[in-house]
């Protein structure tokens, strides 16, 4: 498992782990676990993620900002203080509506035994 040793242990805001840059998208995973990932994202307003699909169920929290995220073709406006839990294996894309942060939340089903 890697975590960042940056932040082990320490107190801040999600808005000082990751900054926007103008016209752009910063991210930094967190933790990249077996099971978990976790990655901080920033955005510049209007800035996309184009449509794209992943094996696992993603938990997205918007601590700051508007996000508008297209699941199967269906959008959802995700506002400061927000979450939303998508499925795996749907199509998915988003736009920031205005400077936004996000966490996602990667979650990988355990292995039968």
């Amino acid at each position: 498992m890697k975590i960042d040793d940056a932040i082990l242990n320490k107190i801040g805001t999600v808005s000082e782990l990751v900054v926007s840059q103008p016209s752009g998208i910063t991210s930094r995973t967190i933790v990249d676990a077996k099971h978990t990932n976790i990655t901080l994202f920033a955005f510049d307003a209007e800035q996309t993620i184009s449509e794209h699909i992943t094996p696992y169920h993603a938990l997205v929290q918007v601590p700051q900002g508007e996000i508008k995220i297209t699941i199967g073709g269906e959008p959802k406006v995700v506002k400061s203080g927000q979450t939303i839990l998508m499925p795996k294996d749907i199509p998915h894309s988003l736009i920031a509506k205005e400077k936004s942060i996000m966490i996602l939340t990667l979650m990988k089903e355990k292995e039968e035994n």
